[in-house]
């Protein structure tokens, strides 16, 4: 798979926000909230990130959650994954929401999701009289049973 060039800005005064990964074999890019933040227990909050990026046609960005903030602190992006459209210039932010029993506080330049750059593929939609066959058939919502 060949490279391919995401441009991004950031808004001014956020330069140190700037996406990163943690190492170089990362899947996905650190995002960091750009103000302060106190999420209280079941609520959600949008918080920005400072970051605009052009992603070029047939890509998306997907805002998911730290692992490390659902496990240690209940925090997770409510909407998982968030999708960033190639299309849209604005800032990027995360969805975030405590699922926790305590308040979270968030503070500017804490990593509070993670971004992931994916191709695509070309899709068509067709309309049909029918589909085929299978062996689960419409069954879904748990209709496997739990093992």
């Amino acid at each position: 798979m060949g490279k391919i060039t995401v441009k991004f800005i950031m808004e001014e005064g956020c330069e140190d926000l700037r996406p990163a990964k943690a190492h170089e074999d990362d899947a996905a890019y650190d995002l960091r909230a750009r103000t302060d933040v106190t999420l209280a227990p079941g609520k959600v909050t949008l918080v920005p990130t400072g970051l605009h990026i052009e992603l070029p046609p047939g890509y998306e960005a997907q805002v998911r959650p730290r692992s490390g903030l659902a496990l240690k602190h209940a925090v997770g992006v409510l909407n998982s994954p968030g999708t960033i459209d190639a299309g849209y210039r604005g800032e990027v932010c995360s969805i975030l929401f405590n699922f926790g029993e305590t308040p979270f506080e968030i503070r500017r330049g804490d990593r509070i999701s993670q971004m992931v750059i994916a191709a695509l593929p070309d899709v068509e939609l067709v309309p049909a009289e029918a589909l085929s066959e299978t062996g689960r058939g419409s069954g879904g919502f748990g209709s496997t049973g739990r093992k």
